[in-house]
């Protein structure tokens, strides 16, 4: 089987030189059969979306099987977005390398990073390093048990700045803030806002945005890309309204 590599200038670049903001669709294995993940692929190629994110907390399935099928009927590019070290395949384009810097376990700093590097290092993916931080979202989501970390409160704007700063800092190339999947409360546009206006790098925000109010809501507040995973999972028929309305908003760098 051969599969179909974006052949286009890098991803990151990609991100940065969009002059409007971008919509990812978040694919969890789990939580997909081959003929919703089908249907989810061709509204994303109808509706225009920019990236694939595939990964989950808990992963059942082959992460193989499912980026195999997104190649096979898609152009769109695609990112791991991993939840463990057994969640990396080189049949993707990228990898959104997470170093969970809302947290203190030495494993998701850096622990797994050091097990993973040889792989990540002869797989050809586009490694893109990213300042990973858990907001607070109104429940225990499942990466928050996963990770055995604390997220940040999401009345603490000042803290998750400060971090995010820390983050870029440290040379990492991306700030994702995360409510986590299927969050009761998304990312506070206060605390969005305030991050944005810290760094100079690209904010991705995820978790929670299950409407298009709290979509719009990310992006006025500074969100350069937007996530969007159990809506979508729900009603598929959703993601070109979701691409339109993202696509409607100008970057900021």
């Amino acid at each position: 089987m051969i599969y179909r590599k974006v052949n286009m200038q890098s991803i990151y670049n990609k991100i940065r030189q969009s002059k409007t903001k971008q919509l990812a669709i978040l694919i969890d294995p789990d939580k997909q059969n081959n003929e919703s993940l089908h249907e989810l692929v061709h509204l994303s190629e109808a509706g225009k979306v920019d990236f694939f994110m595939v990964g989950g907390s808990l992963l059942h399935e082959s992460i193989e099987n499912v980026i195999q099928i997104i190649k096979e009927l898609s152009n769109i590019p695609v990112l791991i977005f991993p939840g463990s070290l057994m969640q990396i395949s080189s049949q993707s384009d990228g990898i959104l390398l997470l170093s969970l810097i809302s947290g203190r376990n030495p494993d998701f700093l850096i622990g797994n990073h050091v097990v993973a590097a040889p792989f990540l290092k002869k797989s050809g993916l586009e490694i893109i390093s990213t300042a990973y931080m858990l907001i607070e979202s109104g429940q225990t989501t499942s990466v928050e048990y996963m990770s055995n970390t604390k997220p940040i409160p999401s009345n603490k704007p000042d803290i998750a700045s400060s971090t995010a700063l820390a983050g870029e800092m440290l040379g990492l190339s991306l700030v994702y803030l995360d409510a986590g999947s299927g969050a009761q409360q998304s990312v506070p546009s206060i605390l969005i806002r305030e991050v944005k206006k810290t760094i100079s790098i690209p904010l991705i925000v995820g978790g929670g945005l299950h409407s298009l109010d709290t979509v719009r809501d990310a992006c006025e507040a500074g969100a350069d890309i937007l996530v969007v995973g159990t809506a979508t999972e729900h009603n598929p028929d959703q993601i070109k309204q979701f691409a339109e309305l993202v696509h409607g908003f100008f970057t900021n760098y």
